[in-house]
């Protein structure tokens, strides 16, 4: 019997525990004996939990974002975190490091950054308030840094057991199962308006709207959020079918303005060709 986790062992933003309850009642609706396949896989959670509710079945992860490379790595994580433990200890919980304190942390880190990896999301979750996340020394160094650090180790045996893993992009990994019989697709993207700072990509709304295309006609389960109007969108398409691109010949100018240092967003004028 293989252990099923209620979360992902290591963080990451957007993993979807709230809704392992229902994600499982919805899996019922489908034969035991499928080919499951998680485009978006991020965490893994819901590869994970797929191949144990069932397991007759083949489940593909794709860890585009390497996360079993940080499962690989949690007893070097566990190790730097004890150490960092040690340099914390006796000071006050959730209070702003002193910097001679944050110097010590920052070289104790930047030993394991020249010996091989260091799973900066994970250490972020113990040094940074605000499901803040930086993926460097340098991204690190330039926050302050609190002591929230983990008091125990990461545990994650047999999380990914029994998974199929590759790394690829979603539409070659689609390209490859579209066709095969009794698939199931499981359709996590990173929600349109919402942070993707952790994720390997850049999206803009022609990128959500391209993942819409793989669902046509297909067994899948799909999530989304109402900050990205997805379902909407494509409710307005339907009754409008003959409507044709208004920006099409266009023209268009930009204005990048910044709210405050971590903070910024475009201001866009699009004009109608003169013709």
């Amino acid at each position: 019997m293989m252990k099923e986790y209620m979360c992902a062992p290591l963080p990451f933003m957007g993993q979807k525990r709230m809704f392992l309850g229902k994600f499982r009642n919805v899996l019922k609706l489908y034969p035991d004996n499928m080919v499951i396949v998680d485009l978006f896989g991020g965490s893994g959670l819901l590869a994970h939990v797929a191949k144990r509710e069932k397991p007759a079945s083949r489940v593909v992860f794709n860890d585009y974002d390497g996360y079993h490379k940080r499962i690989d790595n949690i007893w070097r994580t566990n190790s730097l975190l004890r150490d960092i433990r040690t340099i914390a200890d006796g000071l006050p919980k959730n209070k702003a490091f002193a910097q001679d304190v944050k110097q010590k942390i920052l070289e104790r880190i930047k030993q394991d950054e020249l010996t091989g990896f260091v799973d900066y999301i994970t250490l972020s979750s113990s040094l940074l308030f605000s499901m803040k996340y930086r993926l460097s020394l340098d991204g690190l160094a330039k926050e302050t840094m609190y002591n929230n650090v983990r008091l125990s180790d990461y545990v994650a045996d047999g999380y990914l057991d029994g998974l199929e893993i590759v790394c690829m992009d979603y539409k070659e990994l689609f390209e490859a199962y579209k066709d095969v019989p009794n698939v199931l697709f499981l359709v996590d993207p990173p929600y349109l308006g919402t942070e993707v700072g952790t994720y390997k990509m850049s999206w803009g709304l022609a990128d959500y709207l391209d993942v819409v295309t793989v669902l046509q006609g297909k067994q899948f389960v799909y999530f989304t959020s109402n900050k990205s109007s997805i379902v909407e969108l494509c409710e307005w398409i339907e009754h409008h079918r003959d409507m044709v691109n208004p920006f099409k010949n266009a023209g268009k100018e930009e204005f990048h303005a910044h709210v405050n240092y971590n903070s910024k967003y475009t201001d866009i004028m699009i004009y109608s060709d003169i013709g």
